[in-house]
């Protein structure tokens, strides 16, 4: 399985999406935004230096923490000296290997959104409440749409005490999966941690959320 994690806006927690869905999935995430990374990452080879072919994309694969991680690089240097048309290929030779494979998106819908997205079987649309964050998600999920990666479902992030689970599924057609606001949430992202790590129960959401996707793709 590979699992596209894209949203339309900047600042959804789109990232925290991914990273914590690849535990729940038991997956490898693969982060995909090739010019502002923000996942863990480490010492060694990463994204960039794959796809400008100095690295194979399974060797790449950091094994080692919480999470299975293929991390980007950071420098504009290696952005550059990427070439973001051998992404598909990275990404289907790491799910060959692994099985499930995450991908965390670009935030936006420009070519390198494009490029996850063409991989994907299946995508997790993440969104906040905020209606110009819906706004740029309906045209995130176009854009999913016209790519074949079928909607497995929605991560309503920082979703609020009442969050309008019925009227957000009306408006993409998916299940959607609210995500509270929590300082849990907070911390793990800024260690570089998935939010298990701290506490099971600030967790469940993703969990959720997992068990969402795998009936989602299954049927």
């Amino acid at each position: 399985m590979i699992l596209a994690v894209t949203g339309g806006k900047g600042g959804v927690g789109k990232t925290t999406v991914a990273y914590n869905l690849g535990r729940a999935l038991d997956a490898v995430v693969v982060d995909a935004d090739l010019g502002m990374a923000d996942l863990p990452t480490a010492r060694g080879p990463d994204l960039h230096d794959v796809l400008a072919g100095r690295a194979d994309p399974v060797e790449a694969v950091r094994e080692g923490g919480p999470v299975a991680l293929l991390p980007c690089g950071r420098t504009l240097v290696g952005a550059r000296a990427a070439d973001p048309r051998a992404l598909v290929g990275a990404i289907e030779a790491v799910a060959d290997e692994y099985g499930r494979c995450v991908v965390d998106c670009p935030a936006g819908a420009g070519s390198d959104v494009g490029m996850a997205l063409l991989a994907a079987e299946a995508c997790v649309l993440v969104t906040t409440p905020s209606s110009v964050a819906l706004a740029d998600a309906v045209r995130a999920r176009v854009l999913a749409r016209e790519l074949d990666a079928g909607l497995a479902a929605v991560a309503l992030n920082r979703a609020g005490e009442d969050p309008s689970v019925d009227r957000i599924e009306g408006l993409f057609g998916a299940p959607v999966t609210p995500i509270p606001e929590s300082d849990v949430v907070a911390r793990a992202t800024a260690h570089g941690v998935p939010v298990a790590s701290l506490d099971g129960r600030a967790a469940e959401p993703f969990e959720e959320l997992g068990s969402v996707v795998q009936s989602s793709v299954r049927s």
